[in-house]
């Protein structure tokens, strides 16, 4: 099992150098070729750079907490299979609560899909953290009118669930496939 875990690792390693590789030629062509945007590239790289090295540490010491303290069996009964309506009500509430960049959700909803959340609450919790903003809200409230943030928010809530149960049905659909596949 260990061994495993590893190699499945050790292969998304390999992917991510892979990756890294391919966008950091594509980065120096482009540079290559337009020249005249390497000070705003470079100015603007090491802004997102500073912003993430000064976020990230932070971030992650409060999801190793998360991951040690909070019981798997919390995750599964509020985030699970079983939790329904309420699953999806806490995620988009999870989602919708704080602020801050996005790239933050992503090792949370990591930790909480490994403990066992469903995966459509994970896809509502990325979505509410990218769109469903509480101090966004207030500022769409304030600038375009009560009507259109009620209507906007109707739609992205209703949206955003569709897409969890959407790509939750189609992950379920591709594992099937995979199974049936194998010799």
């Amino acid at each position: 099992m260990k061994k495993a875990l590893r190699e499945g690792q050790r292969k998304d390693t390999m992917t991510d150098l892979v990756f890294l590789g391919f966008v950091s030629i594509v980065a120096i062509v482009l540079l290559s070729i337009f020249p005249d945007r390497r000070g705003v590239v470079i100015t603007t790289s090491w802004g997102f750079f500073v912003e993430m090295i000064s976020i990230l540490p932070a971030v992650m010491v409060l999801i190793g907490i998360f991951a040690v303290f909070v019981p798997k069996e919390i995750v599964v009964r509020y985030l699970g299979k079983d939790a329904g309506i309420k699953g999806i009500f806490l995620a988009m509430i999870m989602g919708a609560l704080p602020t801050g960049p996005l790239y933050i959700a992503f090792p949370i909803a990591s930790v909480l899909l490994k403990k066992g959340a469903r995966v459509s609450n994970i896809v509502i919790f990325l979505s509410a953290w990218s769109c469903i903003k509480i101090p966004q809200e207030l500022v769409e409230l304030e600038f375009l009118g009560f009507k259109f943030m009620l209507v906007r928010l109707i739609l992205t809530i209703g949206l955003v669930i569709l897409m969890g149960l959407t790509i939750e049905w189609m992950i379920g659909m591709w594992k099937k496939i995979e199974v049936n596949s194998k010799p």
